[in-house]
């Protein structure tokens, strides 16, 4: 029996990994040994197959060490995957590897709970440092 075909290509399993993006900006940290968690409702991309948007809640909690996020600067970064031919997995662990690189925290995780498409809805979770099995 012949395999599967797929249903998309490699150039949109890989779309919107390398897309440049607004830089994330930060603030010294003037505390130790506590969690920033933040909420963001209203995320907003594209799926890169099917051109359909995406939307999702992100929540985005981590333990600065010497640097945190500057929030203005994280809803500009967002708003640039509005447009953005995405999948869901690719951007969660975009964001994630974004965040460290910008604030080098402690630990960090980003979850993605995605909105229903055709009955079936979609949550995506990412942690750093990241299990390398």
């Amino acid at each position: 029996m012949p395999a599967p075909k797929r249903r998309y290509t490699d150039e949109q399993a890989a779309a919107g990994i390398r897309f440049p993006l607004p830089a994330l900006e930060t603030w010294p940290n003037q505390y130790e040994g506590y969690e920033i968690a933040i909420a963001v409702p209203e995320y907003t991309s594209v799926c890169p197959k099917t051109g359909l948007p995406d939307f999702a809640t992100l929540v985005i909690t981590y333990m600065p060490r010497k640097s945190c996020v500057e929030l203005k600067s994280l809803k500009e970064y967002l708003l640039a995957y509005r447009n953005l031919g995405i999948f869901y997995e690719n951007a969660v662990n975009r964001i994630l590897d974004d965040l460290v690189a910008a604030t080098h925290p402690v630990w960090a995780r980003v979850e993605g709970k995605f909105t229903p498409r055709g009955g079936i809805s979609s949550t995506i979770t990412a942690h750093w440092p990241r299990n390398k099995k």
